[in-house]
């Protein structure tokens, strides 16, 4: 499958090549050169041999051409005297490349001058041989430039990415709560400072809007506390009076269940929204127990729910916000005019909450009701579970059985 290559891979790819076509570049410039300076010497050495020999032949006719293995004259007089040979012997006045696969660097200048059509015959086989030479060592050049310029841009992209790296790095370790950042001071003042300064400014925008939500949900939970409150009040006074027929009472008595767990979900919403760092204290697991199911025992004892406490030892925890948590998930756990066993138990490191239900019970629809974390509804209260560093653990539930198992922080273990 293809991948896309890295920041640093993709600088070093840009620097082998930009070796590559620079060494190429090179290369071929060193040929070109090397081939043009061939035909400027070659040019030159004939034609000053022609220059010369032109001279002297004015002088002395019978004067013999030089004749060795790496340049040979010839003279054709006008009246058609003289050997030449039949390699070169009809090319035309100029400098010629002489084709002779068994001699290769042959080269031909043809002149005409009053003595006659003097050729000569250059032979550079030595320079042939250095120019093919010169051709491998510029192929080595290509090569070991190529490979050179990609080492040194997999060097330079190291340091350049650098910074990178660790602008990436602390922007990762930033906690999921949004806080104020200095992250510019750990690059430069260029592009990435920028970036780094962009980041900071994000990070003060979250977390005036973070404090603007919070003041919001704060006094939205202050203002609810009193006409509750109200409610509450009457629903106190009315259950006073011994009077009032059990058909008002019963429904004073749910009115009163529903305004408690009312100001408890408006309790956790303010203790969500100010997201204080909770002191731990030291608390007796089963009192902790005990207080937690009792806001909710007495109007279930009719029901024949029997509660079980299996606790001993203490927890390190705090104490109201675990109380408040706790009667949360068991309003959850236990279904409308629950008839049962309800079992608490606490242990190093975890709180377990089973309910299992009578016949009767497990058989009727209210208590075939959803599971779980997330089935049992426990938002507000799943959230504030997990800002104490509870863990909740849902098993699998059954028409006569629900558990959920609380995993504790390391800190609250028994």
């Amino acid at each position: 499958m293809y991948r896309k290559l890295t920041l640093r891979q993709r600088i070093t790819l840009a620097y082998a090549v930009l070796g590559l076509v620079l060494s190429l570049l090179f290369a071929l410039a060193s040929i070109y050169l090397t081939e043009d300076y061939e035909e400027i010497v070659v040019t030159e050495i004939l034609l000053g041999q022609a220059q010369d020999y032109a001279e002297r032949l004015q002088q002395q006719p019978d004067l013999a051409l030089p004749r060795t293995h790496r340049l040979s004259g010839y003279l054709r007089r006008a009246d058609g005297s003289g050997f030449v040979p039949a390699d070169v012997a009809d090319l035309p006045p100029g400098i010629h490349d002489v084709d002779d696969a068994t001699d290769p660097g042959k080269h031909a200048g043809v002149f005409d001058t009053k003595a006659g059509r003097l050729t000569f015959v250059i032979n550079l086989n030595s320079i042939e041989a250095l120019e093919d030479y010169l051709l491998w060592f510029m192929l080595a050049v290509v090569v070991l430039g190529t490979a050179a310029s990609g080492w040194i841009g997999w060097l330079l992209a190291g340091k350049t990415i650098l910074p990178v790296r660790r602008l990436a790095q602390a922007v990762d370790s930033l906690p999921a709560r949004p806080q104020a950042t200095d992250l510019a001071r750990l690059v430069g003042e260029d592009e990435l400072g920028r970036l780094a300064m962009a980041i900071d400014a994000y990070q003060r925008r979250l977390l005036d809007t973070d404090a603007a939500e919070r003041s919001f949900f704060a006094d939205a939970s202050h203002e609810l506390r009193t006409p509750i409150a109200v409610v509450q009040g009457v629903a106190e006074v009315l259950l006073d009076d011994a009077e009032a027929p059990p058909p008002l009472r019963r429904r004073l008595a749910r009115l009163e269940r529903g305004m408690n767990e009312l100001t408890d979900l408006i309790n956790v919403l303010l203790g969500l929204a100010r997201r204080s760092a909770y002191v731990a204290v030291t608390t007796d697991a089963r009192a902790l127990l005990q207080e937690s199911v009792a806001s909710i025992l007495s109007p279930l004892e009719a029901s024949g729910l029997r509660v079980e406490i299996d606790a001993t030892g203490s927890l390190q925890l705090p104490h109201a916000e675990s109380v408040l948590t706790l009667r949360g998930i068991l309003r959850r756990l236990l279904p409308p005019a629950a008839g049962g066993v309800l079992h608490l138990q606490a242990q190093t490191g975890r709180i377990e909450l089973r309910y299992d239900a009578i016949a009767s019970a497990s058989s009727s629809p209210a208590s075939t009701g959803a599971s779980s974390d997330q089935n049992l509804g426990l938002t507000l209260v799943g959230r504030f579970a997990t800002h104490l560093g509870w863990h909740l653990e849902e098993v699998p539930a059954t028409a006569a059985q629900r558990r959920i198992v609380i995993v504790l922080p390391a800190e609250e273990s028994a």
